[in-house]
């Protein structure tokens, strides 16, 4: 009799513990999880600036003054370079006059080939962007020369401050901030320049319509 009830004694703790060990596990999987998830939205947020220079200039839109290099697949006599007018149209052969202000070069490539496929069988278009003419950025605050200047490509935030003559004594270089619009939104990011100068952190690309400020320092 005693060691019967030892036994059901015995069984009843083993499963509780196993009760127990699956709750933990459960628990432990949820915050893996929640850690993930918060993890990968701090990811995000990084890569607003730091990304590369590329996929910043695919995603930038077009306008007059805008420099483009346009190269057609095995056709060099249709490829060339290309100066958008002040009407935001470019002036294609064999196509004619084209709307490109306001998209993108991939979007523009796409046109291309549409436009091409009455004349050749299987077009294959791409379009770099040699000047952002058209497009700005802005530098404001603890700099020597504030103002507004022509977005290059692979511009970054040291570039930037470098055209506005560089920092001023007063300045709190590790309170930079960039201003853009995400997804219709004004987002302000921190950057750390000083970091950023002594190679302990990734430069910060810029996107066309970016607003620079260097606050003044408290010393």
């Amino acid at each position: 009799m005693k060691k019967q009830k030892y036994l059901f004694l015995n069984g009843i703790l083993i499963a509780l513990l196993l009760i127990t060990g699956c709750v933990h596990s459960k628990q432990a999987n949820r915050g893996e999880e929640r850690g993930k998830s918060i993890g990968s939205s701090g990811q995000n947020r990084e890569e607003m600036g730091t990304q590369g220079p590329k996929d910043l200039i695919s995603q930038a839109v077009l306008g007059p003054s805008d420099v483009i290099d346009i190269q057609v697949f095995k056709e060099k006599d249709l490829s060339g370079v290309y100066r958008i007018n002040n009407d935001g149209t470019i002036i294609f052969p064999l196509i004619g006059s084209i709307d490109v202000d306001g998209k993108t070069a991939n979007m523009v490539a796409t046109d291309l080939q549409e436009g091409l496929k009455t004349y050749l069988k299987k077009p294959y278009v791409s379009v770099f962007v040699k000047e952002f003419n058209s497009k700005k950025v802005y530098v404001f605050g603890q700099v020597k020369r504030p103002g507004t200047f022509k977005f290059e490509e692979r511009m970054n935030v040291v570039q930037a401050i470098t055209l506005a003559g560089g920092f001023s004594e007063r300045a709190a270089r590790d309170s930079t901030s960039v201003t853009r619009i995400v997804e219709g939104k004004e987002t302000r990011i921190t950057v750390k320049v000083d970091e950023i100068g002594h190679g302990r952190a990734p430069n910060f690309f810029l996107e066309p319509g970016d607003i620079v400020y260097i606050p003044e320092g408290f010393f």
